[in-house]
């Protein structure tokens, strides 16, 4: 009996081991890359394709500079479109931002036709798993396989037997227009080169069979490159590195990440480094469903911003040149996008890659003088604030404020208008007779509101450096928003240069960038997360303030006004697009917390994993900012101010939250009860008196318990 005891224990031991599930299996990265198709969610019968996810289902490793995944469609969000029959191309960077895509190659067999040579594709034959994506290429019978290191993609492709080995290296095309490139072969079984776009895109690739030939072939509108290689039996692997600096540096990331390993080995490195940083946040409760859900989320939140450095330290800097320095050079953070919530998560999860991205951003500044925003408002500084104030505190915090404080302080490309600004407390609207939603302007409501904030976070960073001087004169710029709202409306409005209103003045219609950036009236009003009391001040009563409230979530959507980015309405609200993704929590400060608790719930159950295969986001990602939303209220806290290190608490949809915080504590937070009324909020033992709670009480890795009733 005792000889079979250490049997049954390891049986045991293996069942046990067979049952638990790993983490990246509840990852579908498809999610995102189908489109919405009900008009009922849309809002509007769409005229083109509905934006929603522009994600890709390639492989990729946390914040890599390599993300090798199919192309569909060049020139889409990110290349690949659910929908579309046809595979031409595996490129090896990706973001989901109509760019990159770059140093696209496809395994082919035969002839070649230059202007025909993309293959069919079967779902029921494509799979895709954090750091690994196969799929059958109808045409040509090849199974392609891709996987990834941090520096290089790794390509494994298994042909019919019999067939012709060749490779279609397609350099004069990306996502971005291609100005110039290069192709050579480097010895037997090597080729190298660059594609020039927005960035120069460098690469070196190792064959492990022989190159017997390199041709040359013009189609219609480019020409591309095709590679033949020797016969011989088993899968063609092709090891490709990347390098934004040379093909030089390419082939040393080549050398040092891959060197003599397998496919499997990469394959299997890259689900190993996924499932450690999935891991981080273990889960109790909910469904299936929203498991998957969560960690495709958690996944999604991941990707960007991407790695620049090459394995010798070198990067491109922002003045096009080669620099060299101690910390890992990252891409811009889509700062406009996912200041709110995704660089939050990015720090308290990757603290290092934070740091460092920071760095990059202070060393941009550097070489121009201004921290570079992107593409709207100046959010870089609640980004680097917030994460200081979070305790990331590995970089040069005077010299990020002191960049800071000149973006703040003096007009340039990181804030237009800001002379304007700052004589006025406000930018004006351009007097426009019949404007559109394309109407070009200053978009000058969204541009105070959030110049604004952006002000209140540069002068969270004055005070923590003593500045008391530019401290007062930022926080009396943090109320510039009162100087647009509108009480005959309740709603932030436009004023012309000599003060009046713009009329007409119809707060339903969406606009690109006239009054306000991508949203309507009641998708821009409602942000001042700075004073949200100063906010509700600007109303007869809280009660007056909370009937606005419901009617921003209740006024149904005009199915007249069509914008290609704003869909998936609750009333005005849209979650489909990022402006007002901070509204659903202003009734914590009416004292209704339930309420909001229901639009979350309804927004995390209807809004993602939409459509019959659950592939569909209800809005475009923008380099994880949707999917970290979910992320938060899936786990029940919100950054509602990035800025500031506090979060507000809300009910989450697990039973149980285990996360492994930066210092090595463990989080944990529980829920009482299956309602989605608060009733207290318990940590460590203790009442919150309220309904925020700070980081650096987070920290302390105690329990946050969640008590909740039925409404």
């Amino acid at each position: 009996m005792r000889k079979l005891i250490p049997l049954l224990i390891g049986l045991c031991a293996a069942a046990i081991s067979a049952d638990a599930k790993s983490l990246v299996s509840y990852v579908n990265p498809f999610l995102g890359t189908a489109p919405i198709t009900n008009v009922v969610d849309i809002g509007f019968t769409p005229p083109w394709r509905v934006w929603a996810g522009l994600t890709f289902p390639g492989a990729s490793v946390p914040n890599a500079m390599v993300q090798l995944s199919p192309i569909t469609k060049f020139g889409s969000g990110a290349g690949y479109e659910y929908e579309n029959p046809k595979i031409y191309a595996f490129a090896h960077s990706n973001k989901g931002h109509w760019n990159l895509c770059h140093i696209p190659i496809l395994p082919v067999s035969g002839e070649v036709n230059p202007d025909d040579f993309g293959s069919t594709f079967s779902h029921e034959h494509e799979s895709a798993h954090p750091g690994y994506y196969q799929v059958l290429l109808e045409r040509y019978g090849i199974n392609a396989e891709l996987t990834s290191s941090l520096r290089c993609g790794y390509h494994r492709y298994t042909y019919p037997a019999g067939e012709s080995k060749k490779l279609i290296v397609n350099l004069a095309v990306s996502n971005e227009r291609v100005r110039r490139w290069r192709f050579e072969q480097d010895g037997d079984y090597a080729f190298k080169g660059y594609q020039v776009a927005n960035e120069k895109a460098c690469f070196y690739a190792v064959s492990n069979y022989k190159i017997k030939a390199v041709e040359t072939l013009h189609g219609t509108n480019h020409e591309l490159t095709v590679v033949s290689f020797e016969d011989g039996q088993g899968p063609l692997e092709i090891k490709l590195g990347l390098s934004y600096v040379s093909p030089e540096n390419a082939k040393e990331n080549l050398e040092k990440e891959l060197g003599g390993k397998t496919f499997d080995q990469v394959r299997q490195a890259a689900s190993q480094e996924w499932e450690q940083l999935l891991s981080k946040i273990q889960v109790k409760g909910g469904t299936e469903r929203q498991k998957r859900l969560f960690y495709s989320c958690l996944y999604r939140s991941f990707l960007w911003p991407a790695l620049r450095s090459d394995v010798n330290g070198e990067f491109t800097d922002e003045n096009g040149e080669v620099s060299h320095a101690d910390f890992q050079y990252y891409t811009l953070p889509s700062l406009w996008d996912d200041y709110r919530n995704k660089l939050v998560l990015l720090g308290m999860m990757s603290p290092k890659v934070t740091e460092d991205v920071i760095k990059s951003l202070i060393n941009r500044g550097e070489k121009t003088g201004f921290i570079p925003t992107f593409f709207h408002g100046d959010h870089a500084a609640p980004f680097i604030a917030g994460s200081y104030l979070r305790g990331i505190k590995g970089f040069d915090v005077r010299h990020a404020y002191e960049l800071l404080l000149h973006n703040a302080t003096v007009e340039s490309r990181s804030r237009p208008y800001l002379t304007e600004y700052m004589a006025k407390g406000y930018i004006s609207t351009p007097e426009v007779e019949n404007p559109n939603v394309e109407t070009k302007a200053k978009a000058g409501v969204t541009k105070t509101l959030e110049y604004a904030y952006d002000d209140y976070a540069v002068a969270l960073l004055a005070k923590a450096m003593n500045d008391t001087t530019n401290y007062a004169m930022l926080m009396a710029r943090t109320h510039n928003f009162t100087n647009l709202f509108d009480p005959s409306t309740g709603l932030m409005r436009g004023r012309l240069e000599n003060g009046d209103w713009v009329k007409p003045f119809n707060p339903q219609y969406p606009y690109y960038e006239y009054m306000y950036r991508e949203a309507n009236a009641w998708q821009s009003s409602f942000f001042a997360p700075q004073d949200t009391e100063g906010l509700i001040r600007l109303y007869p009563s809280k009660a007056a303030f909370e009937k606005q409230l419901d009617r921003l979530f209740s006024i149904p959507w005009n199915p007249n006004y069509i914008a290609m980015n704003i869909n998936s309405f609750i009333g005005q609200y849209c979650q489909g697009n990022q402006p007002d993704h901070g509204f659903p929590y202003l009734y914590y400060f009416v004292g209704k917390p339930e309420k909001t608790q229901k639009i979350l719930d309804e927004i995390m159950e209807r809004f993602y994993g939409m459509g019959g295969g659950d592939n569909t986001l209800c809005g475009m990602d923008d380099a994880g900012e949707m999917s970290s939303w979910y992320v938060f209220n899936a786990i029940g806290f919100y950054p509602y101010s990035p800025a500031d290190e506090d979060f507000i608490v809300t009910v989450p949809i697990f039973d149980q939250v285990k996360m492994k915080l930066s210092n090595g504590k463990t989080l944990t937070i529980q829920k009482q009860n299956q309602g989605v009324k608060l009733t207290d909020i318990t940590y460590a033992g203790h009442k919150l008196d309220g309904f925020f709670i700070p980081y650096h009480e987070l920290l302390l890795g105690k329990k946050l318990v969640v008590k909740t009733v039925k409404d």
